[in-house]
């Protein structure tokens, strides 16, 4: 059976870059690798074609006879599917990590420079706080860069030096039949360095642990759960590495008056009977400290609520201004005088359906619903 031309069985022109032939070589391989179609003779015999034709064309001296001579040129043992090379082996490296989901958490050769640990803390503040905005001072122990190596975890005067087992790549790779298997390297664990001299300070670690003081800048409007970010004020990276991140979770302590609904606020005041009757009315505290009066009108029922425009809580970062919502409580009189009860026995006598319509219109309706349920059952 004749082969079938490299170009083909790449799906590439003749003409196709270097670059194109890797993109196609990757994509066919990935397709067609045993792996994902276990058991499938087919399948098989075309990632080995694929593997043959990419081996031919990838290299410049056997794409240059092949293009002249075409298979001709490797019936002689000439090149053909004899192995592959380091640039396949890279190549199928990448599409390893394609398969199986472990692209960007390989560790390229960084000289064992890490990132440092984000970091939390937690910061309770009051609705007044939260009101106006705050700069408050935390003080958090943290790891920071050893001053005495500068943070290389080497001895002053010394420097770590490359990995003699993976040669700084900070990765050990395996070949194993089709595949070429990357592990972490056992002796630098993934640095690609190793120290022969550690710093005494930090024994190597490139970090002290340090108490730090930070200026927190609160804005007006936060909410409970909101998080502040604070680039770079994170763990010191290991040796050398780039700093983490400072993350500052907010929670608001409960108010004494105050409940809050996004940027609305709501309280509950109680009023006498007598206000609630004739009409008055009375002081509130707002948010910013100041006052202001609500005017309750005649005949007011208990659970009225009252909006009192842009007295509530600042939006984050907007001009928006929320409300506040007032909500009136009548109270029962108690432990009252016997003068006081004679005066109500008299209202109450000179009472009508006008003066309590909807207690009046209730027992009514009772009545109506008692009188029909004794003519059914009769």
């Amino acid at each position: 059976m004749s082969k079938r031309d490299y170009y083909e069985v790449l799906g590439v022109q003749r003409a196709a870059s270097d670059a194109d032939l890797k993109a196609a070589f990757r994509k066919l391989a990935m397709k067609y690798h045993p792996d994902r179609n276990p058991g499938d003779g087919e399948c098989e015999h075309q990632f080995k074609e694929i593997n043959e034709a990419y081996e031919i064309l990838k290299d410049g001296d056997k794409r240059a006879a092949y293009d002249r001579f075409g298979h001709a040129a490797f019936e002689q043992g000439g090149g053909g599917q004899q192995g592959f090379g380091n640039d396949f082996a890279s190549t199928f490296s990448d599409i390893f990590d394609d398969l199986f989901g472990m692209g960007g958490q390989r560790r390229g050769r960084g000289g064992g420079r890490e990132r440092g640990a984000d970091l939390r803390y937690n910061m309770e503040i009051t609705l007044e706080e939260a009101y106006h905005g705050k700069a408050a001072q935390i003080r958090i122990p943290t790891s920071v860069t050893c001053e005495a190596c500068s943070g290389t975890g080497a001895k002053p005067g010394s420097k770590p030096k490359p990995c003699p087992t993976c040669a700084g790549q900070g990765k050990i790779r395996q070949a194993q039949g089709f595949f070429t298997l990357e592990r972490t390297c056992p002796n630098c664990h993934g640095r690609g360095q190793v120290i022969d001299n550690p710093c005494a300070n930090c024994s190597g670690s490139g970090r002290t642990t340090k108490e730090r003081t930070l200026s927190v800048n609160i804005p007006a409007g936060v909410e409970d759960g909101t998080r502040i970010r604070l680039s770079g004020e994170g763990e010191a990276g290991v040796r050398g590495g780039p700093t983490g991140d400072l993350y500052i979770f907010l929670s608001l302590s409960g108010h004494a008056f105050f409940q809050r609904d996004g940027a609305d606020l709501h309280c509950r005041v109680p009023i006498s009977m007598v206000t609630a009757a004739i009409g008055g009315e009375f002081e509130v505290p707002t948010i910013d400290g100041a006052k202001t009066r609500v005017k309750v009108p005649e005949g007011t029922q208990s659970g009225r609520r009252f909006r009192l425009s842009s007295k509530g809580m600042p939006v984050l970062r907007s001009k928006q201004t929320g409300d506040m919502y007032v909500q009136v409580v009548v109270e029962t009189p108690q432990n009252l005088t016997k003068k006081q009860r004679e005066l109500l026995a008299e209202f109450d006598t000179l009472s009508s359906k006008e003066t309590q319509p909807e207690s009046s219109g209730f027992f009514t309706k009772v009545k109506d619903f008692l009188g029909g349920a004794a003519n059914r059952s009769s």
